[in-house]
């Protein structure tokens, strides 16, 4: 028989159920048409001879009642329907009498298709997030992290429907360079090389010559810089991929195996870049609030009890646009009032999580833009702002007592920054100059300058971390646990 999933079982309208006879009679029903769910055991009870199990497929937070009386099944049959057990249930579905629930299913025929023993690591009890991390393989069928796969499925449909309904034409970017997008070096390099056996040249550096590629490649860092080529060709195009960091940080914001969603866009400056960052959160945010209900209500309750106020929130407000120089006063004088911080905050500091926070959840209780950051502590690619004697003028004329860049970073309560943005600077002149200041080798780069050799143009773009997004949306504490498998130092299980 075919079968029907739970979450559209649970939305049949009453008109297409058979209300059941009183009293009770189990195993007979009505005049319903006979309906077929599979799906794995969440639970199993039983009372005077009938037993009841909850029975979920994945296609909704939400369990279908099975009941079924003792006398109609085999007796072996009834005991493989324990915890974690994949079934198959034909039924009538029905109304049913029991509150918290519109239908269940009265059992004619059972299958068990897949026994479960009590070694099942996800029983029916509490476990802690560190424990279920240890069988990342079977925590996706608990209710916490169905919820967060199902959400974090709609969040990657809201941002292609967002991108393809503004014009922006999906581009994807090589997975493997030779170039260091970031500068920062900590890549996973790619090779087919003898590890035991590496050829060397007269100065101990390993010889290429015989690799696969005939230099040295890496995992990418960003897709930016290639996608910087497609915007400069098609007008306005994003990524959405993996991408991936051996920073050996070991921390709930950082894992080493990451997807990020990176639009570059011709022609856009500062102001319209912000409106774009604000625009697509708000739309992404909007789109959980709208799709996801079941499972942000189930979150609401079992994590994170502000959870869909503060989602709710960030839809009312507009986003503070706050020039870090403004911003960097503002700690300080918080720092004079008593607010204590781990991290230092002058200005040329890079601002900890713990100071982006105070900014949205204490200062202005609402999320902020941060823009135009020092020049040291930003990117070689980012476009400079005016310069006015040691100092130079960024957004909406704010002085700062050194050169900066004209960043957009979006911070958010509960995350610290979501997205980091800039106007990238077009100017070849500028941009060589600050590749000089910074003594970065331009062997791998030469194909990024020519597109401010040959037809530059103003451009813009950022770059959204896809688990960070997942984390503001589900309210969950640790990066690792918005990714089915997380990939962390020390850590590449399953």
């Amino acid at each position: 028989m075919k079968r029907t999933k739970i979450i559209d079982l649970l939305n049949m309208h009453p008109s297409q159920v058979t209300t059941p006879p009183r009293p009770l009679e189990r195993g007979t029903g009505g005049e319903a048409g006979t309906v077929c769910a599979k799906g794995w055991v969440r639970s199993k009870r039983g009372s005077k001879g009938i037993f009841f199990i909850a029975l979920n497929d994945g296609s909704t937070i939400k369990n279908i009642q099975i009941v079924g009386e003792d006398q109609n099944f085999d007796e072996a049959t009834v005991k493989l329907i324990t915890t974690g057990a994949c079934i198959s249930v034909e039924g009538k579905l029905v109304e049913s009498p029991a509150a918290g629930q519109a239908v269940e299913i009265q059992a004619t025929k059972i299958e068990v298709l897949g026994a479960c023993d009590a070694t099942y690591p996800m029983q029916k009890k509490g476990q802690t997030f560190e424990y279920m991390r240890q069988h990342a393989h079977m925590r996706l069928r608990t209710n916490t992290f169905g919820a967060v796969m199902r959400i974090r499925h709609n969040m990657a449909m809201a941002i292609h429907t967002y991108f393809h309904e503004h014009g922006f034409f999906y581009f994807h970017t090589p997975l493997i360079t030779a170039s260091d997008c970031e500068g920062a070096g900590n890549m996973f390099q790619v090779t087919t090389k003898n590890l035991y056996d590496l050829k060397k040249d007269e100065q101990g550096k390993i010889i290429y010559d015989d690799d696969f590629f005939g230099e040295q490649t890496s995992l990418t860092v960003s897709g930016q810089l290639e996608g910087e080529l497609g915007a400069t060709a098609l007008g306005a195009i994003y990524t959405f991929g993996p991408t991936f960091r051996a920073e050996n940080s070991n921390t709930p914001r950082h894992l080493a195996e990451f997807w990020m969603i990176e639009p570059e866009i011709a022609f856009m400056d500062q102001e319209e870049l912000m409106d774009l960052e604000e625009d697509f959160i708000k739309y992404c945010v909007r789109w959980a609030l709208d799709n996801c209900q079941d499972d942000l209500a189930f979150l609401n309750q079992m994590i994170d009890k502000t959870l869909i106020e503060r989602l709710q929130g960030v839809l009312k407000e507009t986003f503070v646009r706050l020039p870090y120089t403004e911003g960097i006063n503002i700690l300080q004088e918080a720092i004079k009032n008593g607010r204590k911080f781990e991290f230092p905050c002058n200005w040329g500091d890079d601002l900890a999580s713990e100071h982006e926070r105070y900014l949205v959840e204490e200062h202005f209780k609402k999320p902020v833009i941060m823009t135009d950051y020092p020049t040291a502590i930003k990117s070689f690619y980012m476009k400079q702002n005016t310069p006015q004697g040691e100092g130079s003028v960024g957004y909406k004329g704010c002085v700062a007592p050194g050169p900066t860049m004209q960043g957009t970073d979006v911070l958010f309560p509960a995350i610290g920054e979501i997205i980091g943005g800039s106007v990238r600077e077009e100017s070849l002149e500028k941009l060589q100059g600050e590749i000089d200041r910074r003594h970065m080798d331009t062997t791998h780069l030469e194909w990024y300058l020519d597109t401010r050799r040959w037809g530059s143009c103003p451009h813009a773009g950022f770059g959204l971390g896809f688990e960070r997004l997942i984390l503001f949306v589900t309210g969950m504490q640790n990066i690792r646990d918005v990714i089915p498998f997380p990939r962390t130092p020390k850590n590449a299980a399953f």
